[in-house]
């Protein structure tokens, strides 16, 4: 923007995220809330304040950076313009990345990782502070915003985005079986390890044809293609749990802790196969749900800023007992093990 419209730019007062913009419409308060000022990679995560040279080096004037302010701070109050029988009403600035709302209604950090489930996945932990290392950087983790003064350390993996573009491929063709059905079909133990892929492959980004992609995956790795929906379900869950293990061993081997439980949160969290597979192919305990942990999340900062709630340990305790999470032990996972070692090679092979 910068480059390409000068004149917009040099006119601008502000540089604002959509949360930010929501909150001043509200309120009438320009601010920028910290878990989402992290995710513009502008924000210095140690220092947890603008990293203005950065700024500088890209032509982004600094003087469009807004006050940071941390999540859970009452920005002001709502305005008439804005709803006259409400006006008054304190307007507080959420955790505004939904991600970060999700991790702040379950308890997660020191052996209990987190894994917001849905079209993509998030896997990671809350820690203290920021793990800045070659090691972090070289397998592609994140540092972003949490509430309470923590870091969320994370991957970015795919997720059931594979099986949605399935589907919809399948729709297109002009049958699709109830998604319930497809799940009831994937669980045939007959359908166990037959093909595997590395969710994260290029060509599974945005296909026109999300089937033939990983046909055409198989092939190359010398595996037979799925031969049916319900294979092709069991291969994609199948090898999302195994790209969870693996990313969970790396995520270990960053903050030194064992990892013994994984909170599973988000819309992915209703496939019950998925969080059985993820803790067979992990060896780990899951807990599953809240499904709706983002609107929990926002919800608990907000009652934690006006005094409804004392802390964030309560208010999570709270949303526990109003939304027990299921749980899922793993089952023969050393049935795992040889397939594993033959997912390597076939995320050895997207790498190469």
């Amino acid at each position: 923007a910068c480059r390409q419209t000068p004149k917009i730019v040099d006119a601008a007062e502000a540089l604002a995220t959509i949360p930010d913009l929501f909150n001043f419409w509200l309120s009438g308060a320009l601010v920028s809330e910290y878990t989402n000022a992290t995710t513009t990679q502008l924000v210095d995560a140690a220092k947890r304040t603008w990293a203005t040279r950065l700024a500088g080096e890209i032509g982004l004037p600094t003087r469009l950076l807004l006050r940071i302010v941390q999540p859970g701070t009452i920005v002001g109050t709502l305005r008439a313009s804005a709803s006259e029988a409400h006006a008054g009403t304190p307007i507080v600035a959420p955790a505004s990345h939904d991600t970060a709302s999700a991790v702040a209604s379950v308890r997660v950090g020191g052996s209990t990782a987190f894994l917001s489930s849905g079209t993509w996945s998030l896997l990671g932990t809350e820690v203290a502070a920021p793990v800045i290392s070659a090691k972090a950087r070289d397998l592609n983790f994140t540092n972003e915003g949490g509430v309470g003064g923590t870091i969320r350390l994370l991957k970015n993996i795919n997720g059931l985005w594979l099986l949605q573009a399935c589907r919809r491929a399948w729709a297109a063709e002009g049958r699709l079986e109830p998604y319930d059905d497809l799940l009831a079909q994937a669980a045939d133990p007959a359908l166990a390890f037959a093909s595997l892929v590395d969710p994260d492959h290029p060509t599974f980004l945005n296909p026109e044809d999300m089937p033939a992609a990983i046909g055409a995956f198989c092939r190359q790795t010398a595996q037979r293609e799925p031969a049916s929906r319900a294979a092709f379900a069991r291969t994609i869950l199948e090898s999302l749990a195994m790209k969870y293990r693996l990313v969970l061993g790396w995520l270990e081997e960053l903050t030194g802790e064992r990892i013994t439980e994984l909170r599973i949160i988000g819309g992915g969290s209703r496939n019950r196969l998925l969080n059985q597979l993820t803790a067979d192919a992990t060896g780990r305990t899951v807990l599953a749900g809240p499904v709706e942990a983002t609107a929990l999340g926002n919800v608990a900062v907000q009652a934690i800023a006006t005094g409804a709630v004392p802390s964030l340990a309560d208010a999570r305790r709270l949303i526990e007992r109003s939304f027990p999470a299921e749980r899922f032990e793993p089952i023969a996972p050393e049935r795992w093990d040889a397939p594993y070692r033959r997912f390597l090679d076939y995320v050895e092979f997207t790498c190469a």
